[in-house]
């Protein structure tokens, strides 16, 4: 998939997809079914406009991209939102970005899409245009509950990974460099991979998971244990700390990018008494992951 940055993009027949798309969940995939080309926004508009109220993401948009792709679209288009584009009306953009820069024949939105300076743009301004043709996408509900990146964000949060992929239409995931940490899982016989948290992005809440992991550029997976937290029984006072201990895996992956899927919260953080104790429990965790995540992976074709 290409991904082109706005003024980079020349105009050519496309049916456009438009939206934030922060976890690119069920509601999202809707909206870009048929599209070959997705229009999003870098940073999150909130971020520019309220930055009080900006959410912590779902996926950053390597994460974003990479799922994106996965849907098969040809192109990833992504918008500088900064305070002159937030300027810009909603028939501005209409004329300026979908038309002249795009050439959108078609465009898909959601039913609350809302765009342009003071958000006076809606799905009606679209639909009332004759040079392209505008779909509009309802809400998509999953048991009854409007799928939406608020109510996932809440489930993350909790540490109801399942529930979230549920709405996601996939495991929620993090990706990130693995960094050095103080080699602390190794000195109990659980070597880790250590994501570094980014302050704008989306974790679970702590916890251990089943997880899966990726290493980019590889086709390394290798189920996973993870866990989320600080680390209570030590104290590190190093603040949230993700630790992936991959199983069944040796080898040196720092300054490589990994992926984790978290499939199933385990339990939640604990401090135990002594570090035996907590040896003994990680035990258990791996063994569980283990099942988990070849259970899992033995469902999905491929795997």
């Amino acid at each position: 998939m290409q991904i082109t940055l706005l003024p980079d993009a020349a105009p050519r027949p496309r049916r456009v997809a438009v939206g934030e798309f922060d976890g690119v969940h069920l509601g999202h995939r809707a909206v870009i079914a048929g599209s070959d080309t997705v229009l999003t926004f870098e940073p999150h508009p909130l971020a520019v406009l309220r930055p009080d109220a900006s959410p912590q993401l779902i996926t950053s948009l390597e994460v974003k991209a990479r799922l994106v792709a996965d849907l098969g679209v040809e192109e990833l288009v992504v918008i500088a939102f900064d305070d002159a584009f937030a300027h810009q009306t909603a028939q501005e953009f209409v004329d300026h970005v979908l038309v002249e820069r795009l050439g959108a024949t078609h465009v898909s939105v959601g039913e609350n899409f809302r765009f342009g300076h003071g958000a006076y743009g809606d799905a009606a301004l679209l639909r009332a245009d004759e040079r392209f043709q505008t779909r509009v996408v309802p809400m998509v509900e999953v048991a009854g509950e409007v799928v939406s990146s608020t109510r996932i964000r809440k489930l993350v949060e909790a540490g109801e990974v399942e529930r979230a992929a549920g709405f996601l239409g996939a495991p929620f995931c993090v990706r990130g460099e693995v960094r050095h940490g103080d080699k602390r899982g190794r000195t109990l016989g659980f070597p880790t991979a250590n994501l570094a948290p980014q302050p704008d992005l989306l974790y679970p809440g702590h916890g251990v998971y089943a997880a899966r992991a990726t290493l980019d550029g590889t086709t390394l997976e290798r189920c996973a244990a993870v866990n989320v937290g600080v680390r209570p029984t030590f104290e590190s006072g190093l603040g949230l700390l993700i630790e992936a201990y991959l199983i069944d895996w040796q080898g040196d992956l720092y300054g490589q990018n990994l992926t984790i899927e978290f499939l199933a919260r385990l339990r939640g953080e604990e401090r135990f008494d002594s570090a035996d104790a907590l040896v003994l429990q990680m035990n258990r965790d791996v063994e569980t992951a283990r099942t988990i995540c070849q259970a899992r992976s033995a469902t999905v074709p491929g795997r």
